[in-house]
């Protein structure tokens, strides 16, 4: 695991991202990347969480490890919590208007952490409907 690391800081150098600091959690298989790189990071964090999640599951899968997540300054779990909140008020919105709500579309991981949230509530139910990027999830009262 320690090599694992050390090739992921590698890489996070060789992209050219000033003082990295990358820290795996091999329990979790999430890699944590702290960078600074001041606004202009902001607007791409997306797309680099995203490419740079490929490149290193590629790498854990030829090292034999499972899936594993990349957050980078915290862009990932930030969207995470947002997307519960926004779960948690589409359920109080459908059991107050007693109708079905429609989340923006999301993906796969997305879609996941709604239905997971919601998944304790007995008033509502959820379901994903559509294809490929405009699949979405729909949330019901029961």
């Amino acid at each position: 695991m320690d090599t694992f690391q050390t090739t992921i800081k590698e890489i996070v150098q060789r992209v050219g991202l000033n003082e990295p600091s990358v820290d795996f959690d091999a329990e979790s298989k999430r890699v944590s990347i702290f960078v600074d790189e001041g606004d202009w990071l902001q607007g791409k964090l997306p797309e680099l969480v995203k490419e740079m999640e490929h490149i290193f599951r590629l790498i854990a899968k030829k090292n034999g490890m499972g899936p594993i997540y990349v957050d980078i300054n915290n862009y990932r779990k930030e969207r995470e919590r947002l997307i519960i909140e926004l779960a948690k008020a589409a359920a109080r919105k459908s059991v107050v208007s007693k109708g079905e709500v429609k989340l923006p579309p999301m993906n796969a991981y997305e879609r996941r952490i709604v239905h997971s949230e919601l998944s304790t509530r007995p008033d509502i139910k959820t379901e994903s409907f559509g294809e490929g990027k405009e699949r979405y999830v729909l949330i019901k009262p029961i």
